[in-house]
């Protein structure tokens, strides 16, 4: 029999086999599963609509794109200034408060963009208690005075921007820690100050971070539906949740979703061409610790606000909103049913934090055992859903599911039994599961990082004493990953209770969450009501940035 030739289809299998362990078919099975929702939506995209495409593509399109253009742009750039300006504060200045700011900066990451926009419609409306407390003071009536709307686009930008700059903020801090004096040495020796230093030396050295930030934000923007929604701020979010329960239409609300999965792969394509175009690396391994300019006066003051207002707007405000508005009146239902909504709450955080860093370690045990070209584009593929908004990810979800829930009623009908009902699409399930597929990404980052800290040395010493591939992840890198385990589960966590979108589409009927809570009462204008629960969310946020804070102060290179 005739030797197949290297580039034989016969030859393909035996290249393929040895790559197929066991570890390596769970990572591929886990990819598709998490594959499955965009797989869904993009499939959508040649189906026929009956006219609807063409009716949203004549009126309401062009406003989803404009008002979606407005507010990438926007807070991208509104994030940019903030989270960088600050970092470099922090850093490399001296003044008062400096190291309360180094952490009190990431509180506002604490606070739902919804959340912020509930408090703030509050204290800013014509009824509410500022413009109340302008109008007595100056003795002004309805039409003597302007006063900026804060539900409108340019409002929704600018809660965004203020919840959302702490992402830039962490990396460009990070990064600018990382960075030596000697690599400034060649500046100050041209006669380069301070803030020249900043934008010649700094600002480039760390472009890939607040790159990588910026993109951060740009995906929770677009991901963004409790406020714009709220606000009446028409966005491709709410266009596909309007499209799908309003209309009815499932093809037109995924095509839709097409759209802006368009929009999030365009960016993450700019954000690697980006990266791909220039490259800046360090070129001494000696590392001293950077200077710290000294601030006086005007200089220190300035430098103390800048770092306050954002906390202030972000963080201090909304929640002194929240908490006066449940001190004052709160949720009627608190008590049992309110029990209830955090119960339902925690109990889907818990489940998907759990699935999630499970499967976060299968993927980075499982490239670890096997880095081929094939299990490196799984796990990217498995990463996606970070990047791709909830309501997507919801409609994906629910296209497969309905269909399977109508082909089992169908073939238990077909042989004389009653309709079961909604079996998958109708449950917790799919709940579930949205959320693993939205945040997989985030345990997984966290998980792969603290694997790549084992020596390879440490696996090889396992299996010479006997030990299997599992049972090397289960006596030797687990303990050593314990903390990371431990933040990864955290960060999903808390992600999960303030998701919404994703939770009002998929939820159970009769099954409420604190962030379905809250939003409904908040969309009944029972502002009062909904602070109880958007405070409940604050306050399970915290923990997880308190818990960042410490580890990026521990992380300062050269110690405290």
């Amino acid at each position: 029999m005739s030797r197949p030739t290297p580039g034989s289809l016969s030859a393909l299998p035996r290249r393929l086999l040895p790559a197929l362990t066991p570890w390596t078919a769970l990572l591929l099975g886990v990819a598709l599963i998490v594959a499955l929702p965009v797989l869904a939506v993009l499939a959508h995209i040649v189906m026929p609509t009956d006219g609807v495409w063409q009716h949203l593509a004549s009126t309401v399109l062009p406003r989803y794109l404009a008002n979606t253009l407005f507010l990438v742009v926007t807070v991208g750039l509104g994030t940019l200034i903030l989270g960088t300006g600050t970092a470099w504060l922090v850093v490399m200045c001296r003044f008062p408060g400096r190291r309360l700011f180094e952490w009190a900066l990431l509180l506002p990451l604490a606070v739902p963009t919804y959340v912020i926009a509930y408090a703030y419609t509050d204290f800013l409306q014509f009824s509410g208690p500022l413009q109340g407390w302008l109008r007595e003071l100056f003795g002004w009536e309805h039409g003597d005075y302007w006063f900026p709307a804060i539900r409108s686009l340019g409002g929704a930008a600018t809660l965004i921007t203020l919840v959302l700059y702490p992402y830039v903020y962490m990396l460009a801090r990070a990064s600018f820690m990382e960075q030596s004096v000697c690599m400034l040495d060649v500046g100050r020796t041209l006669g380069r100050g301070p803030w020249r230093l900043f934008g010649s030396v700094a600002i480039p050295l760390s472009r890939p971070a607040l790159v990588g930030g910026v993109s951060l934000v740009l995906m929770e923007t677009l991901n963004e539906f409790g406020a714009v929604q709220y606000f009446g701020v028409d966005t491709f979010t709410t266009g596909i949740y309007r499209t799908w329960f309003g209309l009815g239409e499932q093809v037109a609300a995924a095509q839709l979703a097409a759209c802006l999965l368009a929009f999030v792969i365009a960016l993450v394509l700019l954000e690697r061409w980006s990266r791909g175009k220039r490259r800046y690396f360090h070129t001494s391994s000696r590392y001293q610790q950077l200077p710290e300019f000294r601030l006086g006066g005007w200089a220190s003051a300035g430098a103390f606000l800048a770092c306050l207002l954002p906390i202030l707007g972000g963080f201090l405000i909304p929640s002194g909103i929240l908490t006066q508005l449940a001190i004052e009146q709160g949720d009627s239902l608190f008590g049992a049913a309110f029990i209830g909504y955090a119960r339902n709450s925690l109990t889907l955080a818990a489940i998907a934090a759990l699935i999630a860093v499970t499967l976060a370690v299968v993927l980075s045990y499982g490239v670890r055992l096997n880095d081929t070209r094939l299990t490196r584009t799984a796990t990217r593929i498995s990463a996606m859903g970070y990047a791709i908004p909830g309501s997507v990810v919801a409609v994906g979800i629910l296209i497969p599911f309905a269909w399977l829930d109508n082909a089992i009623n169908t073939w238990v009908l077909a042989r004389g039994g009653e309709v079961i009902g909604l079996i998958f699409s109708g449950s917790a399930f799919i709940l579930i599961y949205a959320y693993v597929v939205r945040f997989l990404a985030v345990s997984f980052n966290a998980v792969e990082a603290s694997l790549g800290k084992v020596t390879p040395s440490m696996d090889a010493a396992s299996r010479t004493l006997g030990h299997t591939a599992t049972g090397t992840l289960k006596r030797v890198h687990t303990p050593i990953m314990r903390g990371s385990l431990l933040a990864a589960c955290i960060l999903v966590f808390v992600d999960v209770m303030k998701e919404l979108p994703a939770t009002i589409i998929l939820r159970p009927f009769n099954f409420d969450t604190l962030a379905v809570r809250a939003h409904s009462l908040a969309a009944d204008e029972r502002l009062a009501e909904a602070s109880t629960a958007s405070l409940a969310i604050v306050a399970v946020g915290i923990i997880p940035v308190i818990l960042l804070s410490l580890a990026m102060r521990r992380s300062r290179p050269g110690g405290g």
